[in-house]
């Protein structure tokens, strides 16, 4: 019975959704706002009676439209895309986010409503929704215009900042109060897990995409796809991290695969009838007596997010020295919520530390300001002019000198490619330190199974955790090299850049060669002094930690070709495995 009663719900769910959504179609409204309304119709708090029987079968299956939802985002995300959106993405993404964070909390206080809704409000008003304004831009047929491409740049960064914000609040949730040490401490496990995870990845998923590919099915393809995704999200979990980071995550790691084109178009029907029943999904729990009571609210949240998203991307998109017509127009184009918004409301009640009230009140406001959105966007163009119209001349004079200002310092010529040059040898640095703290890490969180291994071996807990500290710094040494002889390069171009021979005379050479030498082993001091720190669960004796400190340098300079060798051969992987998806077309 259970069987039939929920293949009637799916039946009902499908017609209604395709019919709403046909009328959606004609009458040029987004599909979304559709499947939204259908189900309200068919939803619980509707009469003259219910049409679905099961509603936590269709919850479970709306969790999967999510997972898809974010998997699917994460196939349109790109590390390339990423370097290139430029300081307005990243300028008007902070701004933004800053900024309606703090406007939902006040509102939120202001209405006396919990910390916790409030602060949940805040989250829900910062992310612009992708699809939405994906949707509008193409119906307007103003997608490849200059302003439309910032915004996309913005919702790459949004993305980012949206999958942080989601794992902070299941801290905060669970934790029930918020200190800076514990932001710090989130934002940087997260930021290591997610590089760590993308460097890993995309060494390892695109070549298994690709051995599956060589059989030419695109059965075999789909169901590779489906498991490395639901199993991604499934170590994500056991890592206390939140399902929807594991599917953004390995859906950015198959971004870089050769295979993308074909995994979107297989992946798309599935994502589309999942998705469907997410939406459908967030309609049922619509309740007209509660948008009624907090019918003020909704119209307030509603105009905070259409002017302080104008606001806050416009003058973001200004700052980073844009026009005043195109920063208007990213302003006004990303003056919307969606579905990310949804994805924050549900975890509010699905940790149980909202009210009830929060997630109709966010859907609320999504569909008007998703109504609004194509007509904000034409707007934007003669209201740019009216404002500059009745804008004071020496206020418009100020804009002017402020744009050729930005210009102005911009580096150009050599000065540029040194300034691209120590931004490429900085990441490596980065990259390289992050995977040597995430094997001190990990060797953190297994030390308890692996002393129970060695108990029958040693005995004393300080000389496990030596042996385990040695491995972790053993299992390094590849990653600690590549970054020593990174800062080497770029402390030797520091030492050519900063010491003229107009200032140390005939003892430039030497005065370089020092410098050179110096910074990268203090550098290297600092290093594992923070290794000490992040790993002092399982940080052996001061004795132990000299005998262990000589093995490895005594390992590092007998291996010293090998691991360097190693390490290229991975940075090669990597480097390919960006640039064959480059070749196919992305």
């Amino acid at each position: 019975m259970h069987a039939i009663s929920f293949i009637q719900d799916l039946a009902v769910i499908m017609l209604v959704a395709g019919v709403v959504t046909i009328l959606f179609h004609r009458f040029k409204q987004p599909v979304v706002l559709g499947y939204i309304v259908a189900g309200f119709i068919i939803g619980p708090h509707t009469p003259p009676f219910g049409l679905i029987h099961d509603e936590e079968t269709i919850k479970t299956l709306a969790e999967l439209g999510v997972i898809f939802l974010m998997f699917c985002l994460g196939l349109e995300f790109s590390l390339r895309k990423l370097f290139k959106v430029g300081a307005t993405a990243f300028i008007a993404a902070f701004m933004e986010t800053t900024l309606m964070i703090w406007i939902g909390y006040e509102i939120g206080r202001w209405f006396d409503w919990s910390t916790m809704d409030s602060l949940f409000l805040g989250a829900i008003l910062a992310i612009s929704s992708t699809t939405i304004i994906v949707k509008a831009l193409n119906d307007l047929k103003m997608k490849n215009e200059r302003f439309a491409q910032l915004i996309f740049g913005v919702l790459i960064v949004e993305d980012i900042l949206g999958i942080g914000i989601i794992a902070l609040l299941s801290s905060i949730a669970v934790s029930g109060s918020v200190s800076p040490e514990e932001v710090f401490s989130t934002v940087g496990k997260l930021s290591l897990f997610m590089i760590v995870a993308l460097v890993i990845g995309i060494l390892l998923v695109p070549r298994v995409l690709a051995y599956v590919a060589k059989f030419e099915s695109n059965e075999m393809l789909l169901i590779t796809v489906l498991g490395l995704c639901f199993g991604f999200c499934l170590l994500v979990v056991k890592l206390e991290y939140s399902m929807v980071l594991g599917a953004f995550l390995i859906g950015a790691i198959m971004a870089e695969s050769r295979q993308l084109l074909n995994i979107e178009r297989l992946i798309e029907p599935v994502r589309d009838l999942f998705s469907a029943i997410f939406f459908v999904a967030i309609g049922l729990m619509l309740d007209p007596a509660i948008l009624w009571e907090y019918a003020l609210p909704i119209v307030v949240i509603t105009c905070a997010v259409v002017l302080g998203k104008m606001l806050s991307c416009g003058l973001g998109a200004f700052i980073a020295g844009n026009d005043g017509r195109t920063s208007l127009r990213v302003g006004m184009g990303l003056s919307q919520i969606g579905e990310f918004s949804f994805i924050i409301a549900a975890l509010g009640m699905t940790l149980q530390v909202t009210s009830s009230f929060l997630y109709p009140v966010a859907v609320a406001v999504s569909v008007l300001t998703t109504l609004m959105t194509p007509y904000l966007i034409r707007a934007a163009d003669p209201l740019s002019l009216k404002l500059a119209q009745v804008m004071p001349n020496r206020v418009s004079r100020v804009f002017a000198l402020y744009g050729e200002w930005l210009r102005s310092i911009q580096p150009q010529g050599e000065s540029a490619l040194l300034a691209a040059m120590i931004r490429k040898i900085l990441l490596q640095v980065g990259v390289n330190l992050a995977l040597v703290i995430a094997i001190f890490f990990a060797g953190g969180y297994f030390a308890p199974r692996i002393a129970d291994y060695l108990q029958g071996w040693v005995m004393k807990s300080s000389w496990q955790n030596g042996l385990i500290w040695g491995a972790a710094l053993l299992l390094s040494l590849p990653f600690l090299i590549a970054a020593y002889r990174k800062l080497k390069a770029l402390s030797m171009l520091l030492a050519e850049m900063g010491v003229k021979p107009e200032m140390a005379g005939r003892h430039t050479q030497r005065v370089r060669r020092v410098i050179a030498e110096v910074i990268p082993i203090l550098s290297l001091l600092v290093i594992f002094l923070l290794l000490s720190a992040l790993s002092a669960s399982i940080l052996p004796t001061n004795e132990l930690l000299i005998v262990i400190a000589v093995v490895a340098a005594g390992v590092a300079a007998v291996l010293w070709r090998w691991f360097v060798r190693i390490h290229t051969r991975m940075q090669v992987a990597l480097l390919e495995t960006l640039d064959n998806h480059k070749e196919a077309g992305h």
